[in-house]
């Protein structure tokens, strides 16, 4: 539940208040965080007072006290030193690490609830059960961010997360495998757009200042019932998988931004390649050469205007007209006709999704 490292640091920040010598002991006997080596004397007489009925004793010049996670026995305090002073820090102390406990168990509970929430794993009434219960509302707006790096496996980009974000007591920053961080935001601000964008563009600059490289920020529509907020998961989930596909210049991509993109990417396979036959029969665009794919995409990009497109191309118009009609003796689209235009860039878009599905099978 509480990390050692954190027993650690509260145990030295009290013992530089109290300037006792502090010690706790798992219920094995093992110790787990001490400000003194020296304490590692009394663990066999630790042991015997877990097994003991007292919640507190003094042995042989040490107070020991026993820290409960409800009724289990989690830790045992042992402080240095005998007296009325000493037991009434030694108290003190254990009400600090049994209130770590609680707060943690609580965080546990929540983070518990948060990912079955995402996966789909609650029933309807548990999920408003169980957010009454963890205090947690259940008719805010809401959206869920996923955040992916290269490193995400290499470094604990959940813990840096959580370092960073975790202080917002109405965000939740979880993760349900290894690979992506996901963060459910609560938002408050009228311009809720604005407000996730900002809010993404953070994040984003706090982890490159981390040193996380290729980070990637997909996020879904917002929701306003909390039973709601797994659907926003999952339109995060394919904005990332599309966001690679066709827009692989951006590292920050909502699930409203997808635009066709989101149709070719639940289209079969075999769908695809049928499709693909048909428009450009036995070839692919793979096949045109870097010159004929930079005028394409070039004519597009300048919305089928053939005086921009040549300009921006720093060719002559006609030279631009000669290659548009090799094209189209070649395909039998016209790319001047909006018809032909939009099959055309509807096919490449396929053909994109086509690759990337190979690459990630195999």
């Amino acid at each position: 539940m509480i990390s050692n490292q954190v027993l650690q640091t509260t145990i030295d920040g009290l013992r530089s208040i109290a300037r006792v010598e502090l010690c706790v002991v798992d219920v094995d006997g093992k110790m787990i965080a001490t400000t003194s080596e020296e304490m590692s004397n009394c663990l066999g007489a630790a042991q015997d007072f877990s097994r003991s009925p007292a919640d507190s004793q003094e042995v042989q010049g040490y107070q020991f006290f026993k820290i409960l996670d409800e009724t289990q026995l989690e830790y045992i305090l042992v402080i240095g030193g005998a007296g009325e002073d000493v037991y009434m820090i030694g108290k003190m102390v254990a009400f600090q690490i049994q209130s770590l406990l609680v707060a943690y168990k609580e965080r546990f509970d929540k983070d518990n609830f948060i990912k079955n929430l995402l996966l789909d794993n609650l029933l309807l009434v548990d999920i408003y059960s169980r957010a009454k219960k963890l205090h947690i509302p259940t008719d805010v707006a809401r959206v869920a961010l996923i955040i992916e790096s290269d490193n995400n496996r290499d470094n604990n980009v959940l813990e840096i997360m959580r370092g960073g974000f975790g202080n917002n007591n109405k965000d939740f920053i979880t993760a349900v495998d290894e690979n992506n961080v996901i963060v459910v935001k609560e938002l408050v601000e009228p311009d809720a757009v604005r407000e996730i964008d900002r809010a993404a563009k953070i994040i984003d600059e706090f982890l490159e200042k981390e040193g996380i490289t290729g980070i990637r920020i997909a996020y879904g529509t917002i929701v306003k019932e909390i039973k709601e907020v797994s659907r926003s998961y999952k339109e995060a989930k394919m904005a990332l998988d599309v966001g690679k596909i066709f827009f692989d210049e951006r590292n920050i991509i909502a699930y409203n931004e997808l635009g066709i993109g989101r149709l070719i990417y639940q289209l079969p396979i075999p769908l695809c390649k049928m499709f693909i036959k048909e428009i450009f029969g036995g070839k692919s665009p793979d096949d045109f050469d870097e010159e004929t794919l930079s005028t394409i995409n070039k004519f597009f990009e300048n919305s089928l205007n053939v005086s921009e497109t040549s300009r921006q191309l720093f060719i002559h118009r006609n030279t631009l007209v000669y290659r548009l009609d090799k094209l189209q003796k070649s395909t039998g689209l016209d790319l001047r006709v909006f018809e032909d235009a939009i099959t055309f860039k509807i096919a490449l878009m396929v053909v994109k999704y086509m690759k990337y599905m190979e690459t990630f099978e195999y």
